[in-house]
């Protein structure tokens, strides 16, 4: 039985939805994204929000929007998709890595104290795999050296922490509407935010530097970062079944814990209290064991497909400008012997199960057995 780490759920509804626009003959972006733009900031309780191309450039414009410029520094996760890292980058500023926590991989706030500088400038969680950053942290630790937040939410639509919208909560906050996102557009992001000058900004800056269309005066410098109709008509059929998709994406976390809850060798991560709407983005566990390469090379030679978990961004061959020559501290010495081990465990111990909306009880039966037969044949092999 093949088992594939993601499919994106659609359907015929979804391929009505993109017809609809064609036969409107509004393609480009118009009432459909006005639409879905309103459902999403439903979503996030927020007062406005403005589209992006993808979740990267989403990212880039909240940069932008809330003043981040070359030089300054923005502390990220250290676990995360290298996107939140390449945002900074973009507007030329420094990322700077914090490591996470060992019981769900969020960053870890009281680690970033010794990371600021005068030239930080905003913090960027990242809430990974349907769980969410300590946001009561985030926010106390921003007001402290008055930095921005940026919210990286692009696993994390409908996800709340302590009651309240994870992209809701700080200066702004970005999605991602990538295929294996909850709801999908293809490709596709968002900015949320509360703050009018900030989303009066990001007007300028994703409409060639104008508030509006249809005008040749362009008061600052902006740039094309619309999306289109035909995405927004596949966002909102998506939307529609916002509540179907999260369903099954619980049933299969439960049932993965349920299923795996006797296997010792491993141990599925869950949500902590302060999480209280979790939307698995992933079924994530770890091993007790120094590498989890063993047991998906086992999956895989059962037409399984594992993933690992994220590869740590201070070892990014593409961030070397970033570490010593040693490999292991960088060059500002705010990075000591030991600063990234959790993100390190992580990334060695961690697989991402297969786990999307379609998914059968029957495939998430064959992922459990198939891991429970290699510890099995691990411990015979012990005991012979």
């Amino acid at each position: 039985m093949k088992v594939p780490q993601f499919m994106p759920f659609v359907d015929m509804s979804d391929y009505d939805a993109l017809k609809e626009s064609f036969e409107i003959n509004w393609i480009t972006e118009g009432p459909k994204s006005k639409k879905f733009n309103e459902e999403i900031r439903a979503k996030v309780n927020t007062y406005y929000g403005d589209f992006a191309p993808n979740g990267t450039l989403a990212l880039y414009l909240a940069l932008r929007a809330v003043g981040v410029k070359s030089g300054d520094e923005v502390i990220v996760p250290n676990f995360t998709f290298i996107a939140t890292a390449n945002a900074v980058e973009m507007v030329g500023a420094t990322p700077v890595f914090a490591d996470i926590n060992s019981y769900d991989f969020q960053m870890d706030v009281d680690v970033c104290h010794d990371l600021i500088t005068e030239k930080t400038k905003a913090i960027m969680p990242a809430h990974i795999y349907g769980f969410a950053v300590d946001m009561d942290k985030i926010m106390d630790f921003a007001k402290k050296y008055k930095l921005k937040v940026i919210e990286d939410a692009a696993q994390a639509l409908g996800v709340e922490w302590n009651g309240l919208r994870c992209g809701g909560i700080g200066d702004a906050g970005c999605f991602s509407f990538f295929a294996d996102k909850t709801i999908t557009t293809g490709e596709g992001g968002f900015v949320a935010t509360n703050d009018e000058m900030i989303h009066e900004k990001l007007l300028y800056l994703r409409n060639q530097g104008r508030l509006n269309r249809g005008t040749f005066i362009h008061p600052e410098i902006g740039y094309n970062f619309r999306m289109t109709d035909i995405q927004a008509s596949l966002g909102l059929s998506q939307i529609a079944k916002f509540r179907q998709i999260v369903d099954s994406k619980r049933r299969i976390h439960q049932m993965y814990t349920d299923l795996l809850k006797d296997v010792d060798e491993v141990n599925v991560i869950q949500p902590p209290e302060s999480v209280t709407s979790f939307i698995p983005f992933r079924v994530v566990l770890t091993v007790n064991e120094d590498t989890s390469l063993g047991v998906m090379a086992h999956m895989k030679e059962h037409e399984i497909e594992p993933r690992t978990f994220f590869y740590p961004l201070h070892q990014q061959p593409c961030f070397k400008k970033y570490v010593s020559p040693y490999g292991q501290y960088f060059p500002n010495g705010r990075y000591g012997e030991g600063a990234f081990k959790n993100s390190i465990d992580a990334y060695n111990k961690g697989v991402c199960l297969p786990s999307f909306a379609s998914m059968s009880d029957e495939q998430v039966k064959h992922v459990c057995e198939t891991i429970k037969s290699y510890y099995a044949n691990k411990k015979v092999e012990v005991n012979v």
